[in-house]
């Protein structure tokens, strides 16, 4: 079997600690050899990102470049199309091959809305899920009903699984509760206040000589 790889989505409008935590502490705790991080372009799901795609990109590389387990994934994030994390998957399963174990890292609020997800059913034949439980957002017997219920309980797994098979499983893992999002930083920034030390600073500095998120 191949060495598993987490992969992390999201807008990252901008990067943050938070997102960084949750990545390493995914390789701290699952079988994981990598993180690829895949950044939505346009994200099928919500809004338009405030800043563009590009200096998104920059950010991110700046905010990862001292970790070699770390990779970035730009497909998703230069596509002109709206992205799912259905095919984004389906993607990664065609170019990285059906035998290495691919492990979609989510937070628990984003589970207990999986079946919202664009074919969220087919999720489990690309990929397996890890799903980050941190204070106050941890899953409680009974948060999941109907199909979503039965499917969490026909593949929960214990963390160790997830090598052992490309895709299927379902598995959680603690977070350190870290409460930094990436609007409150773009609302800092905005109302001319300061974001230190909720983004690594190479970030911030980059937000600061390309003026984003100012109004």
């Amino acid at each position: 079997m191949n060495a598993a790889i987490g992969l992390l989505g999201g807008t990252f409008d901008p990067v943050h600690f938070a997102h960084l935590r949750l990545a390493l502490e995914a390789l701290e705790q699952l079988p994981l050899a990598s993180i690829l991080w895949v950044p939505s372009g346009q994200p099928g799901h919500r809004g338009a990102p405030a800043a563009e795609v590009e200096h998104r990109l920059a950010m991110l590389r700046l905010a990862i470049e001292g970790e070699p387990r770390f990779a970035l994934d730009a497909t998703d994030a230069r596509s002109a199309a709206p992205t799912f994390t259905v095919n984004t998957l389906a993607r990664l399963r065609a170019e990285l091959g059906a035998a290495v174990p691919l492990v979609l890292i989510i937070g628990a609020d984003q589970l207990l809305a999986l079946d919202t997800w664009r074919e969220w059913k087919e999720l489990f034949g690309l990929a397996h899920i890890a799903v980050a439980e941190r204070p106050r957002f941890e899953l409680r017997p009974g948060a999941l009903a109907g199909d979503l219920a039965a499917e969490h309980a026909r593949r929960s797994a214990v963390a160790s699984a997830l090598a052992a098979a490309p895709a299927g499983a379902i598995t959680t893992f603690a977070m350190t509760p870290l409460d930094i999002s990436a609007s409150a930083i773009r609302a800092a920034v905005a109302a001319g206040r300061s974001p230190r030390y909720l983004l690594p600073g190479a970030v911030l500095d980059y937000i600061a000589s390309h003026r984003l998120y100012t109004r």
